[in-house]
């Protein structure tokens, strides 16, 4: 029988819920995407000025992936709080850390001003970037997901994953409408610091929404019995989350590090060293590549809630492995669509490609909160997701570029997406079915910590 804190809540505080988180992550990925972009496009210029192109470009992918390698941090910190104190507060943080790194990077000297320490300061504000984003995942579907009904979580949980292909949309819609109107000169001297900068505004509007929003039941609930067992027990300390985590499920995380590998490595490949690719290899101009990540992404971003329904429909499971299974089946087509040049082929193939990166994407912010009991929820579901980032999405458009500059071809790279996508058909093949599971379940509790013995303790032992 499902608990008084898994009860529905009114269709306008969920609708509430869901912008907040929405918006969140649309800001967070927007500031994210931003890098990522303009990393290919013009930060190999601006901070690596004395590379060849292509190994401008392979540093310029290097501090990108740096900010990859925070996220697993940010998600232990954020993971440990959010479990101890709340989802709402570690949220509003993680977009202050997020928001005020993107607006600096806007205000950063290039190379050419400050010399090597310009890239040193963009590496450390892309860490930033990274330990922030690694704490907001976790909380913005978990928000979402304790809050909604259980059965339509799937469908609710999917739109703060709407926030990629949201953040994405901006960010290249930003990206694309500058490099329409000011010339190569002037957005490479001063137009690409003013989408960093916009970060600012976006941020205020965030914080405002998500200050408006409740913590979440299921929390409140699992706190509540967690103050009681300490009360019980005679105050002894709980271990932290992250103890538990890896004693109660660890196949858990194992199973979500496994599931991330071909959605993220397929989503980088197809929106981030697509850049490179069509302007370097098929001859495709930067705004035309643009305008193709533009357009799919705003389909993806409407596919993302249709899978996420789905899901609530057949399971996290077979959508999941549909979208592993033709993200795979997909990538030799897709490189093929690019080389021809052709703007409508290229729409297509990253079209394509991003609606099924989608039946990944969308099932997985239920599927990944539904491993997980409530109080090492936020610490199990960001350090399955972000330590797999480290492995899968940080190092994707560095390896795509250096396999195009070791092969001259695409095919090495579709292999790379293919390996990733049979070891996320075997991670998920082995799961379990998680749909059914009601969120309110706090068991395994997080346990005490073993109480110290006495010395007269000691000695009634001997």
């Amino acid at each position: 029988m499902a608990s008084a804190a898994s009860a529905p809540p009114t269709p306008n505080n969920l609708r509430r819920i869901v912008a907040a988180s929405l918006i969140g992550t649309t800001i967070e990925w927007y500031d994210f995407f931003l890098y990522g972009s303009a990393a290919a496009l013009v930060f190999n210029k601006l901070f690596f000025p004395d590379s060849d192109p292509l190994v401008g470009t392979l540093l310029s992918f290097l501090t990108y992936a740096v900010g990859f390698a925070a996220r697993p941090l940010g998600a232990l910190v954020f993971g440990h709080y959010g479990d101890r104190l709340g989802r709402k507060k570690l949220l509003v943080l993680s977009l202050l850390l997020m928001g005020g790194a993107t607006f600096a990077i806007g205000l950063l000297p290039t190379h050419a001003t400050v010399g090597t320490a310009a890239p040193v300061l963009l590496t450390v504000l892309r860490l930033v970037q990274g330990f922030a984003l690694g704490g907001e995942w976790g909380g913005a579907v978990l928000l979402v997901s304790e809050h909604g009904d259980a059965r339509r979580r799937g469908f609710w949980a999917s739109w703060p994953q709407t926030g990629a292909p949201a953040g994405q949309l901006l960010a290249t819609g930003v990206l694309s409408l500058l490099t329409a109107v000011l010339s190569d000169a002037a957005f490479g001297s001063w137009g690409w610091r003013i989408p960093f900068l916009l970060s600012g505004v976006l941020v205020i509007v965030g914080l405002w929404i998500r200050l408006s929003v409740d913590e979440s039941p299921v929390f409140k609930q699992a706190l509540a019995q967690a103050e009681a067992r300490k009360a019980a027990r005679g105050g002894a300390a709980e271990k932290l989350p992250i103890v538990s985590v890896l004693r109660h499920h660890w196949r858990d995380v194992l199973i979500a590090m496994g599931a991330r590998m071909a959605e993220n490595i397929s989503y980088y490949v197809i929106t981030a060293f697509i850049l490179v690719y069509a302007t370097t290899s098929a001859g495709v101009s930067k705004q035309t590549a643009l305008n193709s990540v533009l357009i799919a992404s705003a389909v993806h971003f409407a596919v993302i809630p249709a899978w996420g329904a789905l899901s609530d429909r057949v399971g996290r499971r077979p959508v999941y492995l549909l979208g592993a299974v033709g993200v795979g089946l997909w990538m030799f087509p897709f490189f093929s669509l690019i080389d021809t040049g052709g703007f409508g082929n290229m729409i297509l193939a990253v079209t394509v490609g991003l609606v099924m990166h989608g039946a990944m994407y969308a099932p997985q912010a239920a599927f990944f909160s539904e491993m997980f009991a409530t109080r090492m929820r936020y610490s199990g579901a960001s350090i399955g997701a972000q330590f797999a980032s480290v492995a899968a999405g940080a190092p994707a458009p560095l390896i795509a570029t250096a396999l195009l500059s070791d092969y001259g071809s695409s095919t090495p790279i579709a292999l790379y997406v293919i390996a990733a996508a049979v070891l996320t058909v075997v991670a998920v093949g082995v799961a379990k079915e998680t749909r059914h599971r009601d969120l309110a379940d706090t068991e395994p509790a997080i346990e005490p910590e073993p109480a110290a013995k006495s010395p007269a303790a000691d000695a009634r032992t001997a």
